[in-house]
């Protein structure tokens, strides 16, 4: 790890990342941000901070006890004309006179300026403009190898056109979602602009008093990789992503009936990639244009793949035990006995698990879901 790049946040990473692809210079994103124009340009080189560590928030010692009071003040000016509504020069002169504020103003206009964008973030518009995604998980019961088991299927819609690309898996886990996105992307040769999610756990830790959503470790570095905007529905109101939550539905009645039986999840996959590509050549009720026509507007405004697909895993640490064996969330599982109590680390993907010392990897299993397959 380069000196610095520690302090880093992932959740800072994807906003000064946006900002540059948005347009703003790397000079002023610097200025913007409060960051020196080396670690800009390391920022725009990694979509993650390497070897990135860190899970609790940046602590600011000197505004956080005063947050509480600049959110009143800032939520009261909502029922005031604008012109009599606080500035950042005003709420800095309040917090001084009447509360010892004892901090600089520029952290009070940084925080303010934040909160206001934050804000906008919310705004889920109506309309379809080509380039933009949907995405959401469903559920069916399915036999593969033999077994009957239920199938979660991760949908990526285009609204714009309608086309779709489908996944399934045997839990919807955060590594599934990450994983959909990426055959997504391959299926249309691009990454959308923007994707409007639900506030499932394994993308949204917390929602905010204010609204903004703490995303998950995993799910900032997806964004920041492929420079996505994500967006949101607001809680219970599922008509804000009406579009993928209709085709979910459509998935599983003409993909789900009759129950598919699989030898296997990548034989599954395979037939559900193909019907999605069937499906581009449908034309929908009232459309003078198939789904594959329309797909061409949206891959024209689509952006283009980055160079490689973003690392889809848990990335722990752990130990060796007595009996050689790695413990990785309720599983055990095995390693070669030469690593008996020796420190490894541990990368959790949607299928495998893979385990190594060092640079070397040692051993690689099946991914189980339960401890007790």
């Amino acid at each position: 790890m380069q000196e610095g790049q520690g302090i880093y946040t992932v959740e800072l990473y994807l906003r000064v990342r946006l900002a540059c692809d948005g347009g703003m210079s790397q000079r002023e994103a610097a200025r913007h941000f409060g960051i020196s124009r080396d670690t800009v340009r390391k920022m725009m080189a990694y979509s993650v901070p390497p070897g990135y560590r860190r899970q609790s928030p940046v602590r600011r010692p000197k505004l956080d006890a005063f947050i509480a009071i600049i959110d009143r003040w800032l939520d009261e000016d909502r029922t005031v004309p604008r012109k009599q509504r606080h500035t950042a020069r005003r709420v800095f002169d309040r917090l001084r006179d009447e509360h010892g504020f004892a901090g600089g103003y520029t952290i009070i206009k940084d925080y303010m300026r934040d909160r206001e964008r934050r804000g906008q973030e919310m705004f889920v518009p109506l309309a379809h403009p080509a380039g933009h995604a949907q995405a959401d998980f469903g559920e069916a019961m399915v036999v593969i190898a033999g077994v009957e088991q239920k199938a979660h299927f991760f949908v990526l819609d285009l609204p714009h056109s309608d086309a779709c690309h489908v996944r399934a898996y045997p839990a919807a886990v955060a590594e599934a979602w990450m994983d959909g996105h990426i055959h997504a992307f391959a299926f249309f040769g691009a990454v959308p602009q923007s994707i409007v999610y639900d506030n499932d756990r394994c993308l949204v830790a917390k929602i905010l008093p204010d609204g903004t959503r703490k995303r998950a470790a995993l799910f900032s570095g997806f964004l920041s990789h492929y420079l996505i905007r994500d967006r949101y529905g607001r809680p219970g109101k599922g008509n804000d992503k009406g579009s993928v939550e209709g085709l979910v539905g459509y998935v599983r009645r003409n993909f789900m009936v009759p129950m598919p039986r699989f030898a296997s999840w990548d034989a599954f996959n395979l037939w559900l990639e193909e019907q999605c590509r069937k499906r581009q050549g449908e034309r929908l009720r009232g459309e003078s244009e198939t789904i594959g026509e329309r797909l061409q507007r949206d891959l024209a405004a689509m952006r283009p793949l980055p160079a490689s697909p973003f690392e889809a895993c848990e990335q722990v640490s752990g130990r060796v035990c007595s009996q050689a064996l790695v413990r990785y969330r309720t599983n055990d599982y095995s390693v070669p006995v030469a690593y008996g109590h020796q420190d490894v680390w541990i990368r959790g993907y949607v299928d495998e698990v893979v385990i190594g010392c060092g640079g070397e990897i040692i051993a690689r299993h099946r991914l189980r879901f339960d401890s007790s397959e």
